[in-house]
């Protein structure tokens, strides 16, 4: 038998649409953060305070952790500079006992490493190009292979110190970078000095973190009048870094010299790796 007439009844009723769960918000520092987020920035301090003073890698922790809220990248690297000046002022509290007899040294370097830094700072927020950031990956490589091959590499120089004016030339160029970028600046600071003033590896730390606190005063006032800081991310981020500043300086004395090469070495390739793939994914966007 052929059934006519209307469909049945039962292919007829509409299915209940499915109500997609909302998106959690994301933060971008438009509004005063909640507790959560707030516990989560100064965790991210304190971790990148520590590990920054311990090895000048900072931005290994608190670049992400800022993206990780909906920051965005320009934003995200300014703020971070502006925060970890806690970090560098606790390390540079702590750093005494390692500047014995090394005055001159930060006489000769500070005045030129603070005005290329602001150099740098100032071309960043002129003209913040793309090239640049392709670059600053293999940058950062760099200066984690310089560092881990540096005691080989003062065997084959045999002692000779390096000419004046390739010290010059390389300082001016890790000091733009520091202002520029800035990440992973301590570690190309550490192997510059490593490889020009001072061979003991827990005393060229101890330096690059009082350079690098006075150099990148000037770069965040810069950065505060361009606007493009989000303060609210600064004062969590900048009370944990300062609280990981005091911390760091004591755990790198007690690591061994050569574990702690080895340790900032690695923690900056995987850095160098995460910049690249930024790069690649905000050129090809």
């Amino acid at each position: 038998m052929i059934v006519t007439g209307s469909i049945p009844a039962i292919l007829t009723v509409p299915r209940p649409r499915r109500e997609r769960a909302p998106r959690p918000r994301i933060w971008k520092g438009d509004a005063v953060p909640d507790v959560l987020t707030i516990a989560y920035l100064v965790t991210a301090g304190a971790v990148a305070g520590i590990v920054g003073t311990a090895g000048g890698i900072t931005s290994l922790v608190s670049y992400p952790a800022l993206l990780a809220i909906g920051i965005p990248p320009l934003a995200a690297n300014v703020t971070s500079s502006v925060a970890l000046l806690g970090s560098g002022a606790g390390s540079a509290l702590r750093a005494g006992p390692d500047l014995s007899g090394h005055g001159g040294t930060l006489r000769r370097w500070l005045p030129g490493f603070a005005l290329a830094s602001l150099v740098g700072a100032v071309v960043l927020v002129v003209t913040p190009g793309r090239v640049f950031d392709l670059l600053v990956p293999f940058l950062v490589a760099a200066g984690s292979a310089a560092l881990l091959l540096q005691p080989r590499l003062e065997r084959s120089r045999g002692g000779r110190p390096l000419p004046p004016g390739v010290v010059g030339i390389l300082g001016a160029a890790v000091a733009f970078y520091n202002g520029y970028f800035g990440a992973d600046s301590g570690i190309l600071v550490i192997a510059l000095l490593l490889a020009t003033t001072e061979s003991v590896l827990h005393r060229a730390n101890s330096l690059k973190n009082v350079i690098l606190v006075i150099a990148d005063v000037a770069p965040a006032v810069l950065f505060a009048l361009t606007g493009t800081v989000v303060w609210h991310a600064v004062w969590p981020l900048g009370l944990g870094a300062l609280a990981g500043g005091l911390i760091g300086p004591s755990i790198a004395r007690r690591v061994p010299a050569s574990l702690l090469r080895r340790l900032i070495a690695l923690c900056g390739f995987a850095l160098a790796a995460f910049l690249l793939v930024s790069a690649l994914r905000v050129a090809a966007a």
